[in-house]
């Protein structure tokens, strides 16, 4: 009996001293552990650093929030449009002929500089020729006969109606005359307007229909670029207006053209309208009629025209805003306070965009960091991205891709090791401290 009440009287003692044990590293902790309070927030500085606050938040000093700025900026902004267009001559037309008929002569070199009225293809026409030797003759002979009666007239031999017979029939032969003539003259093939031809698709000899292509003239004295814009640009095309003109063939090289005409017609199919631009006369110049050109329609210039980066647009609600950063206050109580103000934008270049109206020449705008300000007056902090990617200059400075006041690398794995020594040393003493024991069973 003495020995049972031996056995209670050890566990109960077990019990009381494991419980005791417990509490007191619950209180106090154990060697490695601390004290079991928070760990402070680690400032931009690292652990320890100066600026490192008790129970802050992550992304600054007090929680307050980091973005990128950066300054409305005054350039040169034109507005312009580009496009692709083809170069045309002055005037181009293919030489065909009216009528079917064998090559009998072609009175022209292949690529040769040819003035208006030069006959260049002629036609087989000896059949134009007899005809037009035959309306000759007639005409000979109907003047003939109104000259004869009108003698037979003033001596009253016959009456005045055979004098009108006789004009009639003159004119009658007249108009058979020069029906001959045109059927003769439709045989030559003749050059419309000063020009250079072509390479000639025809040969001495060979029967050509009518319509068939001989040779094409072009006049390249100046040349026109024809392409096509957006309707939208309707209201800010104008004749007179600048066209800068630049052609794959002839890289590094640009020309001036000037816009000449606007087709009245927008296109139902593509939605554009139709633009002619002169390039003017430029002797011995490499441009050539048909060439692919790339054409830049300059609108207006505006030389101090204020641009931010495209990145601190936020649209919103079909408006678009930029947060503004205004300096509040003075010396150490110095902080920047942020402001939603909504702007009109204008032409878009590259990466940035033109502000027509909002903003001031020097405001500072937010580019990155707007979704954490939820309010005006929202105290914020500068973050420089480029100084923290910047290459690691000392053991204390930024390491590849780290932040200012990162540990080196040395320090900072001393510490995780050190980190995890402690670690193991808490679970070993958890893993070495005496359980509890059972409760014994009721007897």
């Amino acid at each position: 009996m003495a020995k049972k009440h031996t056995v209670w009287a050890v566990a109960a003692l077990g019990l009381v001293l494991a419980s005791g044990g417990a509490w007191w590293v619950q209180r106090h902790g154990l060697p490695g552990l601390g004290s079991g309070a928070v760990p402070a927030a680690v400032g931009p500085g690292g652990p320890g650093a100066p600026g490192a606050q008790p129970g802050a938040r992550p992304g600054g000093p007090g929680g307050t929030p980091g973005v990128e700025v950066a300054k409305v900026a005054v350039a040169s902004l034109q507005d312009d449009a580009q496009a692709v267009g083809t170069l045309r001559s002055r005037q181009s037309v293919m030489l065909r002929p009216e009528v079917a008929g064998r090559v009998s002569r072609i009175a022209f070199a292949d690529g040769a500089r040819v003035h208006k009225g030069q006959l260049l293809v002629q036609l087989d026409d000896v059949l134009q020729q007899a005809e037009l030797s035959q309306a000759q003759a007639q005409v000979s002979i109907a003047r003939a006969n109104l000259t004869r009666n009108r003698e037979l007239v003033a001596e009253k031999f016959v009456a005045p109606r055979v004098v009108e017979e006789s004009q009639a029939a003159l004119q009658v032969a007249e108009a058979q005359l020069a029906l001959a003539q045109a059927r003769v003259a439709r045989m030559r093939i003749v050059a419309p307007f000063d020009g250079t031809v072509g390479i000639r698709v025809v040969n001495l000899g060979d029967y050509v229909k009518d319509g068939a292509d001989l040779v094409n003239l072009e006049d390249a004295s100046s040349l026109y670029v024809d392409f096509r814009l957006p309707e939208r640009y309707q209201g800010k095309l104008a004749a007179g207006q600048p066209v800068k003109v630049e052609l794959d063939a002839l890289p590094g090289r640009s020309f001036q053209a000037k816009v000449v005409a606007l087709d009245p017609l927008v296109d139902a199919n593509g939605r554009s309208l139709a633009v002619r631009a002169l390039l003017p006369a430029q002797p011995g110049s490499p441009l050539r009629p048909g060439m692919f050109a790339r054409t830049t329609t300059v609108f207006a210039v505006n030389e101090r025209a204020l641009t931010v980066p495209e990145e601190a647009i936020v649209p919103q609600g079909g408006k678009q805003f930029v947060f503004v950063l205004t300096p509040e206050g003075e010396g150490e109580a110095r902080k920047l306070l942020s402001k939603k103000v909504e702007v009109t934008l204008g032409v878009r270049r590259a990466s940035t965009v033109q502000v027509v109206q909002g903003l001031n020449e020097g405001d500072t705008v937010v580019v990155a960091g707007q979704q954490r300000l939820q309010k005006d007056g929202t105290a914020v902090r500068v973050v420089d991205m480029s100084a923290q990617r910047g290459p690691r200059k000392g053991g204390g400075g930024p390491g590849p891709g780290g932040k200012p006041g990162d540990a080196p690398e040395g320090v900072a794995e001393k510490s995780m090791n050190k980190s995890a020594e402690g670690g193991n040393d808490v679970k070993n003493q958890a893993a070495t401290a005496p359980a509890p024991p059972a409760a014994p069973a009721k007897p």
